[in-house]
């Protein structure tokens, strides 16, 4: 569902980021859970920080909802 361009001018945390952001609001339910931030960094080929500043930055926007152990999973939204 996910992919980046490391050759695009967008940085790659926030490639991942726009790209959740739709999933989370369209594409999947509230509370579905989304892959570890370590297996998405191994999936795309990228370090796991760039990944977890994804992570963070979706959270902050209310997009994911992040618990420690629990991992990550949709927030509660419209649709």
């Amino acid at each position: 569902l996910i992919a980046v361009d490391a050759a695009a001018a967008e940085p790659l945390y926030l490639q991942i980021r726009n790209q959740m952001a739709g999933i989370a609001t369209g594409q999947l339910e509230s509370g579905q859970s989304l892959p570890s931030v370590r297996s998405l960094a191994s999936d795309l080929g990228i370090n796991l920080h760039t990944v977890n500043k994804a992570y963070a930055l979706l959270r902050d926007e209310g997009y994911i909802v992040m618990r420690r152990g629990a991992g990550a999973t949709v927030a509660e939204h419209d649709g």
